[in-house]
């Protein structure tokens, strides 16, 4: 198969006219900021993810460091899985929390009831539990071992059934290469009313939104400009730039996970069968096979050995212009992360796993295209 001329992006956003109608909208409104858009996209957020109240922030990691500061705490251990994107185990540190990163369950890669209930500490109140890949945590076990708050980090799941439903807020991004993407931003759901309106309060200094304010929110017409701040905030709030192609994405998102699965489906059944499938996802935000180190003798006496595997893989495919990543590297191997304890599970797997394009730009031929350079990689490489 001839090479391709450009790069095969492992991840990548797709929009088109329903985006560029809805940005010119608001263009047009005269309204770029915080207003009616962002009001609607929360509350048609909230209903599909069945919760009752939503909150839309700049990011995910802005949404999470909200919670936290919503919450109130002191002093307090956050519980963190191995295999997650940094940021999950950094928003505690931000707020002079310890972050204690526990293994992951080998088939899901999502963090381990059983590693939680081993390390939990007297004052470990909180849980970020990541859905990896869009595969929901077990929280059911998770509960029986843990009773602080749960916060489900829901980035790789949204429209995942049930997402959201295992913890006590949840948090969604729409960055760029998510399943539901805007540039970037995030929303806080959860049935706690108190606690979602202590995080909008926190958007934007402590300040209630202009648009609020706007419309009659203070009490006073013409008197928008009066306002009182009850506690520090920051500077979190989602725009409505940002919620008019959110707004867009939602209507696609069935149509884009459909997409997304077929990919999931014709992986599972044309890649070689030396790589472990991941588990099925209904988001599909990363496709991971598993490809187990080959480790082999280099002299006929059996002296020294070479091995094979996982990056030789990444670096072929790169000559063939496809891009690939790994989703993730684990969280204690980075120097503020570090944790005295092992890891079995995350030592052995995180170095099987590569992550294989999987995106709403593809085409079949793309498809084909990679499904025939790995199993070509598998053939005269591997085995």
């Amino acid at each position: 198969m001839k090479i391709r001329d450009t790069m095969l992006p492992v991840l990548g956003p797709q929009g088109g006219k329903e985006e560029i109608n809805a940005l010119q909208e608001v263009i047009e409104s005269g309204w770029w900021g915080k207003g009616p858009k962002v009001a609607e996209f929360e509350e048609k957020f909230a209903e599909m993810v069945g919760h009752k109240y939503a909150c839309a922030v700049t990011s995910a990691s802005h949404g999470q460091d909200l919670v936290m500061k919503a919450l109130d705490m002191k002093g307090i251990d956050v519980i963190n899985p191995a295999i997650s994107f940094i940021a999950t185990a950094m928003i505690p540190l931000w707020n002079g929390f310890t972050s204690n990163i526990v293994d992951v369950q080998r088939d899901t890669l999502c963090i381990d009831p059983s590693d939680v209930d081993k390390y939990k500490k007297p004052n470990s109140e909180v849980m970020i539990a990541v859905n990896q890949a869009g595969v929901p945590c077990d929280y059911k076990a998770l509960r029986k071992v843990f009773g602080g708050f749960i916060l489900e980090d829901t980035a790789h799941s949204c429209y995942t059934p049930g997402a959201g439903q295992g913890g006590d807020a949840a948090v969604w991004s729409f960055q760029a290469v998510k399943t539901m993407p805007c540039g970037d931003g995030g929303m806080i759901t959860s049935n706690d009313k108190q606690l979602i309106e202590k995080c909008k309060e926190m958007t934007w200094f402590g300040v209630s939104s202009t648009w609020s304010r706007s419309q009659g929110a203070s009490g006073k017409p013409g008197y928008a400009w009066d306002y009182q701040v009850d506690l520090i905030g920051y500077k979190y709030y989602m725009i409505d730039i940002m919620a008019a192609i959110c707004l867009e994405q939602m209507k696609k998102l069935p149509e884009h996970l459909k997409f997304r699965r077929h990919v999931q489906e014709r992986y599972n059944n044309e890649l070689h069968e030396i790589l472990e499938r991941p588990p099925h996802s209904e988001t599909v935000q990363y496709y991971c096979p598993r490809l187990p180190k080959k480790i082999f003798n280099v002299a006929p006496d059996g002296s020294g050995h070479s091995s094979i595997g996982r990056d030789n893989l990444i670096d072929y495919l790169a000559d063939k212009k496809i891009h690939t990543s790994v989703h993730f590297k684990p969280l204690y191997l980075y120097e503020p992360l570090k944790q005295n304890r092992k890891y079995d599970v995350c030592d052995s797997e995180w170095l099987k796993f590569i992550t294989l394009p999987c995106h709403n730009r593809m085409k079949e031929e793309d498809i084909d295209y990679v499904i025939y350079w790995v199993n070509r990689w598998v053939e005269e490489e591997y085995l």
